[in-house]
């Protein structure tokens, strides 16, 4: 059976940098584009060139790609002057790319409030723009701004609006419910309407906004009802609630019936399995944590907390998961908390590498810890390296890398030689390895705006500082994130500190420390990082 070409268009350099706190340099941009060439995406957008300096910055070097198109983004001439002498329009066209991608006005109300001209006027910028760009021999696409509330609104004009750029030479042209208010079965009904109005599906895309939660489900059926080209973002960045998302759109479209044998893409299934990898890069690069929910690349995507779940997993996975996690380059996770059974303790160890007899005693005294740690405020089932060492430590399977003999933080407020309060933090910490004393100290300078340099930055670059023999790996990973939570209240407060970390190697994991003092907690669980890193490289204690 020959199966339909579905075109993949990313906008994520467009759209995704309106994502309020992201902001893209050029190099971030091609470093983006490059994943998505390597993921088989069909065009990249790489934003509006003379619009802001990094997109002309972007399209004065672009990156070099083997699979997609890159495609510049523009608007449609302005009323008053030609498409050849419309200096916006010639910005865009000079970026010199393969494809090009206008916005236009398809919502009446639009044209006349927003635009502040008539319809007929609209029209003709539509065409004009369209001939030019075919003129030119380049790919043409129409993203028709607002249709499906233009359409609601005067579906003739909306209708009007799309044959313009058609009928000028447009090769695609988009349907954008801009305003992200529609529902699946308007879009569907809708979309076929175009169809019927004489607009040929292998013409037409979808571009669709997250404002009812509904993007992803609005492409499908927009896909459904005859489209064939998808417009969306890595992680559904965008506007307001964000863009459809692709890495949701990309597995559903490979791996979920009927789309996986009627339609096929430019990514391949062994390139599907880079999509968690590259979510989570795209995250990193913003600094942002990822959304552990996230369909397919979430963390807790393939987690399974319950013992009864967990129970069947280990009989057949496909119970309780929809796809193998693997597919999509995730992984199955069976956290420990005061709710695990036995199921979840023995597929925790298996995922972790640990083979113990199902009549080994130390299953059980590995339960009682875990309950009985959390019952002190521990939380295992956010924190899968500590419970493996846990387990380790109970099963003696845990190596001694070092030992800390003690360690000292002091913390003074005082003007720096700008005159300018400053917060400076001092750590000291003093281990033993294999026998020797180390001593390492470190200081962190925090002026007002930069209260994250305090007493713990201070104490993780004194313990990362000089670890001798074991330093290299040390120096291969990174904190993602540092979590408190206050365990209960008053002044002497139970403070637990989560910490998130990842290496070179894609490896992330997270520790736990648990005390009255958060410098404290914040030791246990960097410690127990370190020593997690250093078991996962393979290292032999010195």
């Amino acid at each position: 059976m020959t199966r339909t070409r579905l075109y993949l268009f990313d906008t994520t350099l467009r759209d995704g940098q309106q994502t309020q706190g992201v902001d893209f340099s050029a190099d971030d941009k091609r470093r983006i584009a490059r994943m998505l060439d390597t993921l088989g995406i069909d065009y990249v957008e790489g934003g509006w060139p003379g619009a802001n300096p990094t997109d002309s910055e972007y399209f004065a070097a672009p990156p070099k790609l083997n699979h997609a198109r890159h495609t510049a983004f523009g608007m449609t001439k302005r009323a008053g002057r030609s498409a050849a002498n419309d200096d916006v329009l010639a910005a865009v066209l000079d970026a010199d790319t393969p494809a090009v991608c206008l916005v236009g006005k398809a919502h009446d109300y639009h044209v006349t409030t927003a635009l502040g001209v008539t319809l007929d006027e609209n029209l003709a910028a539509i065409s004009e723009s369209f001939k030019h760009l075919a003129g030119k021999g380049r790919e043409a696409l129409f993203d028709a701004e607002h249709f499906f509330d233009g359409y609601k609104a005067n579906p003739d004009y909306a209708l009007d609006c799309l044959k313009a750029a058609y009928e000028a030479g447009a090769r695609w042209i988009v349907l954008c419910d801009t305003n992200g208010g529609a529902l699946p079965h308007e879009i569907a009904a809708i979309t076929k309407a175009v169809i019927a109005a004489g607009i040929p599906g292998e013409n037409l895309g979808i571009h669709t906004h997250n404002d009812t939660e509904n993007a992803v489900a609005n492409t499908l059926a927009a896909v459904d009802a005859g489209v064939r080209q998808v417009q969306g973002t890595l992680n559904g960045l965008g506007e307001r609630c964000g863009n459809a998302n692709l890495t949701a759109l990309i597995p559903t479209l490979l791996l979920k019936e009927p789309y996986a044998s009627k339609y096929e893409t430019g990514v391949s299934l062994d390139a599907l399995a880079s999509l968690t990898r590259i979510s989570r890069q795209l995250d990193d690069m913003l600094n942002r944590l990822p959304n552990r929910h996230a369909a397919y690349v979430g963390a807790a995507a393939f987690t399974h907390k319950s013992g009864l779940h967990a129970s069947a997993i280990l009989k057949a996975p496909e119970t309780y998961e929809h796809v193998p996690p693997d597919v999509v380059g995730n992984r199955r996770f069976v956290p420990m908390s005061n709710q695990a059974g036995q199921s979840n303790l023995r597929a925790r160890l298996a995922g972790a590498g640990i083979e113990v007899a199902d009549t080994d005693p130390a299953l059980a005294e590995i339960l009682r810890q875990v309950k009985a740690r959390e019952d002190q405020g521990y939380a295992y089932d956010g924190a899968d390296a500590s419970f493996e060492l846990l387990a380790r430590d109970v099963l003696g399977q845990l190596p001694v890398f070092f030992e800390i003999e003690r360690y000292r933080v002091t913390v003074e407020r005082r003007q720096n030689a700008l005159r300018r309060m400053v917060t400076v933090s001092e750590a000291v910490v003093v281990a033993k390895i294999a026998g020797e004393r180390v001593i390492s100290a470190s200081e962190s300078h925090a002026a007002e705006d930069d209260a994250d340099q305090g007493p713990v930055n201070a104490l993780a670059l004194a313990l990362r500082k000089d670890l001798g023999p074991y330093q290299a790996h040390i120096d291969d990973f990174h904190l993602v994130d540092f979590k408190v939570r206050i365990t209960n209240g008053g002044t002497e407060a139970v403070t637990r500190v989560l910490i998130d970390c990842a290496d070179s190697k894609g490896n992330s994991w997270t520790t736990v420390g648990v005390s009255a003092n958060i410098v404290d907690a914040s030791f246990q669980a960097l410690t127990e990082a370190i020593v997690w890193k250093l078991i996962h490289d393979g290292v032999a204690p010195a």
